[in-house]
């Protein structure tokens, strides 16, 4: 069950002018946006009144958009812009990198491509050749340590990879030799899932599509429609923001096909199917693959299941977890703070964790009365999953949206210390 509380040591932030300042950096935040959408606009040649109907929204917003008077702080707004400008989401909210491990992270990506884009299943990088049974021992170890439902997982992005990398040159030398393929197919399916969760976590383009593939090629060698299920999913899962259509057609057939002996790739997928309706707005829909991914996580005796090893964590916590991230993107506001109050989250991985106390947040922040549960929601993110939190555009938004609205009181501490944190503020 779910508890707010405000946790860490605050940061106490010097009087004057601080909250005067602080505002202005929440306002050039909306700025910078609001710019970057009017250079787009008349780079596709359209007025105003064109663009906002092509992206859905009213005249009056688009322009408070430009002017940096409205922030844009969900899915369902950022994807229409991009998509009436033709041009991808991170295209509208890129900006420096400024991360403490911004190089660790760029050389992490570098490996990842290196990976995914040098070698095929069937083709042997220069590994070791360590035998088999140890790196699965390995693989489960560091799933394990990367699904651990504390603070103290498999560690942060270039962390993982360094763990990764070499486990899935392990596994494609095994995979290609006939006396361990059968064995080290699965494993390596689910280590290219890993593998394209972390370059979308890293914003590496192109890189979640590649893992897909990869994960389709060793679906094609075993040849087991249970597995080729899980790589359907997976292709829909990693096309994410860039086509929420396509997303959504990806995900809906994996819901309609995926075979009944392992129903969690089904229940995965009408997830996957939900947040894509609700990132286009359709909140019907979303609401009925919700429903029907609840239904199937009531058959799964688990909270959250461990199978496939690490990639899915499908059960009752995940489509909570879900349902209040959908319920943030249709603006329920407040509301999801009852949504929130059957979920257990401390029955999943501490990243997952740190999603379901980051939307809880954003959702609470939308309401002056619950701002300091907002705070303290997405402090408890923070210290789960740090740079996930971080680097999270919305979570940015939303941070610097309620900037200059603090309050010198322990909440208003504690949120310009995260902004600190972020690089939102000079000063923590």
């Amino acid at each position: 069950m779910v508890h707010l509380f405000a946790e860490g040591r605050p940061r106490v932030a010097p009087g004057g002018t601080r909250r005067g300042q602080l505002r202005e950096k929440g306002a050039l935040m909306d700025a910078e946006i609001g710019s970057r959408v009017r250079e787009l606009r008349l780079w596709r040649g359209l007025n105003m009144r064109t663009a906002a109907d092509l992206s859905g929204i009213s005249h009056g917003y688009l322009g408070q958009i430009e002017r940096g008077e409205k922030p844009v702080n969900n899915r369902q707004v950022l994807e229409a812009l991009a998509n009436a400008f033709r041009v991808a989401p991170s295209e509208l909210t890129r900006k420096p990198d400024i991360t403490a491990t911004s190089s660790e992270s760029h050389d992490a990506a570098a490996v990842l491509a290196d990976l995914l884009g040098g070698w095929w299943v069937g083709e042997v990088p220069a590994a070791p050749g360590r035998p088999l049974p140890e790196v699965l021992a390995d693989l489960a170890a560091f799933h394990a340590s990367r699904n651990k439902s504390g603070k103290h997982g498999a560690g942060n992005y270039p962390t993982q990879v360094a763990k990764l990398a070499p486990l899935i040159r392990d596994l494609l030398a095994a995979a290609a030799d006939p006396a361990t393929s059968r064995q080290a197919l699965a494993p390596l399916l689910t280590a290219y899932h890993v593998a394209g969760s972390v370059a979308a976590r890293l914003r590496a383009p192109g890189l979640p599509s590649m893992a897909a593939e990869r994960m389709q090629q060793v679906a094609n060698e075993l040849d087991d429609p249970v597995w080729q299920s899980v790589a359907g999913w997976g292709r829909a899962h990693f096309i994410s923001s860039s086509n929420r259509l396509r997303q959504y057609e990806l995900a809906a057939a994996v819901a309609d096909t995926a075979p009944p002996e392992r129903m969690e790739t089904r229940g995965m997928a009408n997830l996957t199917a939900a947040l894509a309706a609700a990132a286009q707005g359709q909140n019907d829909v979303a609401e009925t693959h919700l429903r029907e991914a609840t239904a199937i996580a009531e058959q799964i005796e688990p909270d959250v299941s461990p199978w496939p090893s690490g990639i899915m964590q499908f059960g009752r916590t995940n489509a909570g977890i879900f349902r209040v991230s959908i319920g943030v993107e249709l603006g329920e506001g407040p509301r999801i703070a009852e949504l929130a109050s059957a979920v257990h989250p401390e029955t999943i991985s501490s990243g997952r964790q740190a999603s379901f106390w980051t939307d809880l947040g954003r959702g609470l922040l939308e309401s002056r009365q619950h701002r300091d549960e907002g705070v303290a929601a997405i402090l408890k993110a923070e210290k789960l999953a740090p740079q996930q939190v971080h680097d999270n555009w919305f979570v940015r938004q939303a941070v610097g949206a309620h900037l200059g609205q603090t309050r010198q009181d322990s909440t208003g501490r504690e949120l310009r210390g995260l902004a600190w944190r972020m690089g939102l503020a000079t000063t923590g």
